[in-house]
């Protein structure tokens, strides 16, 4: 069955876990650490049983992660080796030259860096750790969270926003001041500019 969620009751080391995406937002990453270390043990343990990292199972054996990478970050620099995942996707019987080809055409990987350009498969990082900051993915998830657009089931929906917003700030100014950012990146986002972008909610009033 390819398409059947189908739990690993063994954990799994996170570093052994392969990424689909060549960055995160640092700062998103931060935050879950934060909010990690506010739980007491029990809490912990209580919520690495709920939330398990949908993996797609490749043709090497490895399982490749294709959602909740900020989550796997997050857990790895706060000291936790291992992770439940969930089976999404059986690809094991698929040969190894066609598999990213496969995984593309499911849009189960993003292979775009830090500048929202498009790279090989082969330089898609090794592990967790080896993920680059893309400060316009942060930015796009703050905004997400703040309202300026709609939880949507499109693949990679926050990656294509940090792509807007990047052709609409500099990065300069994102590093220099996150919140100032976000006020504009608030505007840009209500904008018909991006009326193509997954979960756009529009103006308030239509003149």
């Amino acid at each position: 069955m390819t398409n059947t969620r189908e739990p690993r009751v063994h954990p799994v080391s996170i570093l052994s876990l392969r990424p689909t995406q060549m960055t995160v937002g640092m700062r998103e990453v931060k935050e879950k650490r934060k909010r990690w270390r506010e739980h007491d043990k029990k809490k912990q343990a209580d919520l690495l049983g709920k939330h398990m990292i949908p993996v797609v199972h490749g043709p090497d054996e490895r399982y490749y992660v294709i959602d909740h990478h900020h989550l796997g970050r997050a857990l790895h620099d706060e000291g936790v080796k291992e992770v439940l995942v969930t089976i999404v996707g059986d690809l094991r019987m698929v040969e190894r030259e066609a598999f990213w080809g496969v995984m593309d055409n499911k849009r189960w990987v993003y292979p775009y860096d830090a500048k929202g350009e498009r790279r090989p498969f082969r330089d898609l990082p090794k592990s967790v750790v080896d993920l680059k900051d893309d400060p316009f993915r942060s930015l796009a998830g703050e905004l997400r969270r703040m309202g300026g657009f709609a939880k949507d089931t499109t693949p990679f929906s926050e990656f294509l926003w940090a792509d807007y917003l990047r052709r609409k700030l500099s990065r300069k100014a994102v590093d220099a001041n996150f919140d100032k950012a976000l006020e504009k990146a608030m505007s840009s986002a209500k904008s018909k500019d991006a009326i193509y972008l997954p979960g756009w909610c529009g103006p308030a009033d239509d003149d």
